[in-house]
């Protein structure tokens, strides 16, 4: 037991034998190119839709933008014009409410005249008038 024993080739044991039927690579291969290609039109159809959508629903609101646009400068434009006429208002009232303007305005609102202003009276020369 204990004696070297003399080397022999280890004993083959029999490989087990590949199978006879391949596997379908080339099957699996097309298969999922096929569905990677569904999927790719299937996504492309549902950009287009959504790009059709978003165009259309731009279609419709680009005339209410401009529509509301130009009620917008339209009311600006107003809003410039009503401020003129409150200054303009504003500077009159506190021309009307000035204690040292009450000489001037009473002169302006009534055909009264400071006793030491002289009036003027302006007359039309007609054709036939000389004097």
């Amino acid at each position: 037991m204990n004696a070297i024993q003399p080397s022999r080739p280890p004993l083959q044991q029999p490989t087990p034998k590949k199978r006879t039927t391949p596997r379908p690579h080339r099957h699996l291969h097309q298969r999922s190119r096929r569905v990677m290609a569904l999927e790719t039109t299937v996504k492309i159809g549902v950009n287009i839709a959504i790009s059709t959508a978003a165009i259309s629903a731009l279609v419709q609101l680009l005339p209410y933008h401009w529509t509301q646009q130009e009620k917008l400068r339209a009311v600006r434009t107003e809003v410039n014009q009503m401020e003129a006429r409150v200054g303009n208002l504003q500077t009159e009232f506190s021309l009307n409410f000035d204690p040292r303007q009450t000489k001037r305005n009473m002169q302006l609102q009534g055909y009264r005249f400071d006793p030491n202003q002289r009036q003027v009276v302006i007359k039309d020369m007609e054709k036939g008038d000389s004097e």
